[in-house]
């Protein structure tokens, strides 16, 4: 089998959740440009917001019901490899600039430089195209242009844009891209996320993960959603 259309414990495809969205959804007996758009729509939908751990496996991403960078990856991956998509995962890091904004105070001064940052490709007529579009729901990046006024290049609140107005977040077949001024440094492909988290890890471990997943996630996931409901 195509590695880049494989199931792995993070891209959990065969989970009962996955398939049953896939069959309410009824994505399978659309074309092939349509799948991934549906896919991709869907995962572009959901609420931006961060989840307990980078390297949840897909389901747990769909049942969280939200996520950032790497979640909506593993999930947009796992529902376009199981529509017979092939993907494969694109890692890197972003500098903590990009989240400045929505991390504050001595969490910011804390945080690392470079924090992992990752992007799903999808190969489409014998290329492959980057789909770093889906991190940011439509109601953040509204409330968010209310918040900052700013229609050109900007850094920060989870974007990295040239065009804060307009980014290039729709897919028509080429690129998306809402994080990519931020990126510091790219570690190149793999066929997997699992591939990917075994060499570099998660982001956050032993009493910094333990904080921030206890203390510095929710307030994050608050800035969120008020920048979100003033939309």
């Amino acid at each position: 089998m195509d590695t880049h259309l494989n199931a792995t414990p993070v891209l959990d495809f065969d989970h009962p959740s996955i398939q049953s969205l896939l069959a309410a959804r009824g994505w399978a007996a659309l074309d092939r440009d349509a799948r991934i758009a549906a896919a991709y729509d869907f995962v572009r939908e959901l609420p931006f917001g961060y989840n307990l751990s980078d390297d949840r496996a897909a389901s747990e991403v769909l049942s969280d019901g939200y996520g950032q960078c790497n979640t909506k990856t593993t999930l947009l991956m796992a529902l376009l490899r199981a529509l017979g998509i092939p993907t494969r995962f694109h890692g890197a890091t972003i500098h903590k600039r990009l989240q400045r904004g929505i991390v504050r105070g001595v969490a910011y001064r804390l945080a690392p430089e470079s924090i992992l940052h990752s992007w799903a490709e999808v190969e489409v007529d014998g290329a492959w195209v980057g789909l770093e579009g889906v991190i940011l729901d439509a109601p953040y990046l509204a409330g968010l242009r209310r918040r900052v006024r700013v229609s050109g290049a900007f850094l920060g609140y989870g974007v990295g844009t040239e065009n804060l107005a307009d980014p290039p977040i729709a897919w028509c077949g080429a690129d998306t891209a809402i994080q990519q001024t931020g990126v510091n440094r790219d570690f190149g492909v793999f066929d997997d996320p699992d591939a990917f988290y075994a060499r570099y890890g998660a982001n956050l471990t032993g009493l910094r993960g333990v904080i921030y997943r206890s203390v510095v996630r929710p307030r994050m996931n608050r800035r969120v959603a008020s920048i979100r409901a003033a939309g």
